[in-house]
């Protein structure tokens, strides 16, 4: 049986990552700090229905704790590390851009060096598509140059590409860091925008519409983003047998990947999905774009087919259908 260390395994990708492993086999490993970030309730409800699975256990513990991993890596000696917990949030990051140091950098720092005690034979460590920050160029291309992240989100995930690179590097790690493209669906993020949208239209208050509504997210599922995830477990970089248009490191094996959904949807399209799944129109209050956002994301995926071929892409009306759903039950709406 193979085993699998998933951080942030409570989270919102994490719960589904490690739902995933667990239905396929894999006995997985997790650790999650439970952090305030928000509702940490919701973080214990998706626990709670992981620790049904008897091959998974549980550290609830912050990363950047000295030796934790460390002491989790010497017992469990994971073939496969999926690196996903990071405090996150663009706008919260302006206002305590300390847990992003401490979560984001520090905490990838003691993973790494835990990995360099007990290498294991692949580490898949999660970006961001914010990186790309102020690239006016679309669809965003793994190759594109990264210098000019616009938060401090997006900087802390720069850096830890930066990191994990060396370390490959220098301690041939093999190594894929995923750029995720706005993820959504059920068992989301209460801080996202389209959790927060659907709770303001149920409930009849208004919604917050930044730069206008015009702006534009390549929207993915999660469902989608986790089949690229658990796909990309073999495919591991190398350096001397690269594949088409690979951005594999020439001195490491290390790669980096765009995951999103290749089409990026208008703001008021999305929401207009949101107000269909709901059943009733949305109030909006239409605003400036906030400090540290970008008007439009893009992502090229073709990287990413190469790797694991064409992949099923849920549209967005069909995903915030299965969300809204998902919120009424959970909330009793």
């Amino acid at each position: 049986m193979r085993t699998a260390f998933v951080t942030g395994s409570s989270g919102f990708i994490g719960y589904f990552v490690s739902l995933a492993l667990l239905r396929s086999g894999w006995r997985v490993v997790g650790i999650d700090s439970l952090s305030n970030y928000y509702d940490p309730n919701l973080k214990l409800e998706r626990q709670s229905q992981l620790c049904a699975y008897g091959e998974f256990s549980i550290v609830n513990e912050k990363l950047e704790a000295p030796q934790a991993l460390m002491s989790l890596f010497k017992e469990h000696r994971p073939e496969v590390v999926i690196h996903l917990a990071a405090q996150a949030g663009v706008r919260h990051s302006i206002d305590v851009p300390r847990a992003y140091l401490d979560a984001n950098i520090i905490g990838t720092f003691e993973l790494l060096e835990a990995a360099r005690a007990f290498p294991p034979a692949h580490m898949l460590m999660a970006s961001s598509s914010s990186i790309f920050g102020a690239n006016s160029e679309m669809p965003y291309k793994e190759a594109d140059k990264v210098d000019t992240q616009m938060s401090f989100y997006a900087a802390t995930k720069k850096a830890t590409e930066n990191m994990a690179h060396s370390y490959a590097h220098l301690y041939q790690l093999p190594t894929t860091m995923f750029r995720f493209f706005t993820i959504y669906g059920p068992w989301g993020r209460p801080d996202m925008a389209y959790f927060k949208f659907t709770k303001s239209i149920l409930n009849g208050d208004p919604i917050d519409v930044y730069n206008h509504g015009k702006m534009q997210r390549d929207f993915t599922y999660v469902d989608d983003l986790v089949r690229a995830i658990i796909a990309l477990v073999d495919a591991v970089p190398d350096p001397h047998n690269p594949v088409t248009n690979d951005s594999v490191s020439p001195v490491a094996p290390f790669r980096t990947v765009n995951i999103g959904n290749a089409a990026p949807v208008s703001l008021m399209d999305f929401i207009a999905a949101i107000e269909t799944a709901c059943g009733q129109e949305a109030i909006k209050a239409f605003l400036p774009i906030q400090p540290g956002d970008v008007p439009a994301t893009w992502a090229d995926t073709t990287l990413l087919q190469t790797l694991i071929g064409k992949q099923h892409s849920t549209p967005v009306s069909e995903g915030l259908q299965h969300f809204v759903d998902w919120y009424r039950v959970f909330y009793n709406v």
